[in-house]
């Protein structure tokens, strides 16, 4: 999760409450996805476009402090919207087939990817917790996902969980490029570009298949209004506003609240009745990336 300086009247709020509020507003998404029934590329064209105004409002804000931005922090965050794009065209396609909850935990393939990407290309090498565990979060993916051959929840759960695993491998890539555009003051600019250049992916990618609707019509248009103003926009601002607030072991804690959320969303206004192995499995990704996640900084999270 990028960034930016905080709205005076947040502060008036604890920190623990507002990652809360935002963790909540992001679980929605996969909600607003779902009951919307619209394809993978509509939903995330149409959640790209609709935050943007918002977003270009922060954006000059910050331009006006912080001044123009370098050529690296214009190509890389261009380039990070593409895995962007990607995470939210695969993922949009993921819910309806594996469930908002268990497509929402999967996700969390990006815990593993990003220290590999990083040891790949910027010589880092990965800290003892991610390697103890690693294993842990493979086999709850696996238990999640329905890949061990037991009752899963979906239409195709094994075809979704594939769309959600490749979607946070999109997201990795996208989180990845972001650190390296690097610099302070210039999160919202970068949000910008990462979300146009998202929002174009999805043009590409539905287009040609025949995906793309431009004219979703009501309701599906309300829910999708509703995945940009909460899923997508107050979700961001609200942990924007609080991790800063707070140390990286908690803000890693209250970050967690998305996948569990997004189970339980799915459970309670769903109808979703994921398996006891698929739960299994759940619990165990969330446990180990609360484990791997607790030795590093927290500011870095899913933009809904």
């Amino acid at each position: 999760m990028l960034t930016t300086d905080a709205p005076t009247f947040t502060r008036r709020f604890d920190p623990r409450l507002l990652a809360a509020l935002g963790s909540f507003c992001i679980s929605l998404s996969s909600v607003f996805i779902k009951v919307s029934h619209v394809s993978g590329s509509t939903s995330a064209f149409w959640r790209c476009l609709l935050a943007c105004p918002v977003l270009l409002l922060l954006a000059g804000r910050e331009r006006r402090k912080a001044g123009p931005a370098p050529r690296r922090r214009v190509l890389f965050p261009l380039l990070a919207g593409a895995g962007l794009g990607l995470d939210f065209v695969l993922w949009g396609e993921a819910i309806p087939r594996v469930g908002a909850g268990i497509a929402t935990v999967l996700l969390a393939v990006q815990v593993v990817i990003v220290p590999l990407l990083a040891f790949a290309f910027l010589a880092e090498r990965p800290a003892k917790r991610f390697l103890a565990a690693v294993p842990v979060l493979l086999g709850g993916i696996v238990l999640a996902g329905g890949f061990a051959g037991t009752g899963s929840f979906g239409s195709d759960p094994v075809t979704g969980a594939v769309a959600a695993l490749l979607a946070g491998a999109g997201y990795a890539g996208y989180l990845f490029l972001i650190r390296l555009s690097g610099g302070t003051g210039t999160q919202a600019h970068s949000l910008v570009l990462a979300t146009v250049s998202a929002g174009a992916v999805a043009v590409v990618l539905g287009v040609p298949t025949g995906t793309l609707d431009l004219a979703p019509g009501w309701p599906a248009f309300g829910w999708l209004l509703a995945l940009a103003g909460v899923g997508q926009l107050a979700g961001w601002l609200l942990i924007s506003a609080a991790l800063p607030r707070m140390s990286a072991t908690t803000g890693s804690t209250l970050m967690l609240l998305q996948p569990v959320g997004a189970v339980l969303l799915g459970v309670g206004l769903l109808g979703e009745t994921p398996g006891w192995a698929q739960l299994i499995g759940c619990a165990g990704v969330v446990a180990a990336v609360c484990f791997a996640g607790s030795g590093r900084s927290a500011r870095e999270g899913r933009p809904g």
